[in-house]
């Protein structure tokens, strides 16, 4: 993102900020800087950098180099990062162009969670394209709600994501490319169709992840690896961002990221970055408002997608727009409520929204603005317990940092 963009981008969530005195309009919405600085211009920017075809450089303060590697820690936002200096001081050391790399943000898309983000990072494509537009979304072939992180109901990877990945566009152009992650990912249909190409090696031990990244990066003159650890966001959902148990994986995933940084080939750069940041709701009626007790939010859905703080809401034929009415009178101080076809003029899902992902966004799509969620304790008893949450366009959840090493 470059730094004008970067100033935009603060004004509108400034102008946005809780406490507004007055709902704001969609255009206030401070939308994901797709094609510039986004999760899903940065393998495209690597690769180009390596020559690969038919990708290109989107954030050109990227220089090119021989080998790279992009480690992605799940749930650790911009805003998380520069809060906790002390339990992150490798890390931090880089958000100063120190140790020979430089630190910036980038957005993660919309919206911010796991499937889609990591969709976005492997395709190079923002969520409108890929098709991975939350974490449940209805199945228009189907009718049903579908969870994209765990493929459940299953239908046909190749089918729901048909694009290739930026890995495997890499593989053919000659590039060695590699995936280390845990081996309880290597063939599941979201590896299948976001993370695909190349060799996968399972690894359970990060400091085993990082040292055969690093061998992984010198297997080829040129080379692109991507590896990957889960925890910061598993503490963050259980015990909250900032509880000792979410500091302790912070400092734990800061070694990971110097362990694999001192074993950095020549001719070659680390990305660490994130799917998302993350924000904690207060366990109160106020902060969290159960969709599945409210007979006002309740009337007309037919399905409630999404998750607390990114819902897509799915309405019976011929009540959407009675919907989109009653969920702007009851939430529109606290969320941005947009149609579908709103939030696609918006640029929310990216600048393009592909024919089969259309009707897989929701009739009515609502993104928190404050510190709240929409729960539904009968339909989501172990979603709406979380302490931490992440999905909207907040700069909290938004966020992600883009650390760079280089050799």
């Amino acid at each position: 993102m470059s730094h004008a963009a970067w100033d935009d981008w603060e004004r509108a969530t400034a102008a946005s900020a809780p406490g507004h005195p007055e709902p704001l309009p969609l255009s206030s919405a401070p939308v994901p800087q797709y094609g510039s600085g986004s999760l899903a211009d940065l393998l495209p920017t690597l690769a180009a950098g390596m020559g690969v075809p038919d990708v290109a450089a989107a954030i050109p303060e990227l220089a090119p180099a021989d080998r790279a590697c992009v480690f992605l820690i799940d749930g650790l936002g911009w805003e998380q990062l520069k809060a906790h200096p002390d339990e992150a001081p490798f890390m931090t050391s880089l958000l100063a162009s120190s140790r020979g790399g430089t630190g910036r943000p980038l957005t993660a898309g919309y919206p911010a969670t796991t499937a889609t983000s990591l969709a976005s990072v492997g395709t190079g494509l923002p969520p409108g394209a890929h098709g991975l537009p939350g974490y449940t979304v209805r199945n228009p072939e189907t009718g049903e709600l579908m969870n994209q992180l765990r493929w459940n109901p299953w239908t046909s990877p190749a089918d729901w994501q048909p694009h290739p990945t930026v890995f495997r566009m890499a593989e053919a152009a000659g590039v060695h490319t590699a995936q280390v992650s845990s081996p309880a990912f290597a063939s599941t249909p979201l590896t299948q169709v976001a993370l695909s190409g190349g060799t996968f090696h399972g690894r359970l031990a990060g400091e085993e992840r990082m040292d055969l990244a690093a061998e992984q990066l010198a297997a080829g003159d040129r080379a692109l690896v991507y590896t990957y650890y889960s925890e910061v966001d598993g503490a963050g959902h259980r015990f909250g961002v900032d509880s000792d148990t979410w500091r302790g994986q912070l400092g734990y995933v800061d070694r990971l990221v110097q362990r694999l940084a001192e074993q950095l080939p020549a001719r070659s750069a680390l990305y660490v970055t994130a799917d998302h940041g993350m924000i904690d709701v207060p366990f109160d009626e106020e902060h969290r408002i159960d969709v599945d007790e409210d007979w006002e939010l309740k009337a007309g859905v037919a399905l409630l997608g999404g998750e607390g703080r990114a819902r897509h809401v799915y309405a019976v034929p011929g009540a959407a727009g009675d919907v989109l009415t009653v969920w702007r009178e009851v939430l529109g101080e606290q969320f941005w409520i947009a149609s579908r076809d709103e939030a696609i003029e918006a640029g929310w899902f990216g600048p393009r929204i592909d024919e089969r992902v259309y009707a897989r966004l929701g009739d009515v799509i609502a993104a928190a603005r404050d510190d709240v969620l929409l729960i539904a304790s009968r339909r989501e008893p172990k979603e709406s317990l979380m302490t931490g949450n992440h999905g909207s366009m907040t700069p909290a959840e938004q966020l992600v940092p883009l650390l760079e090493v280089r050799t």
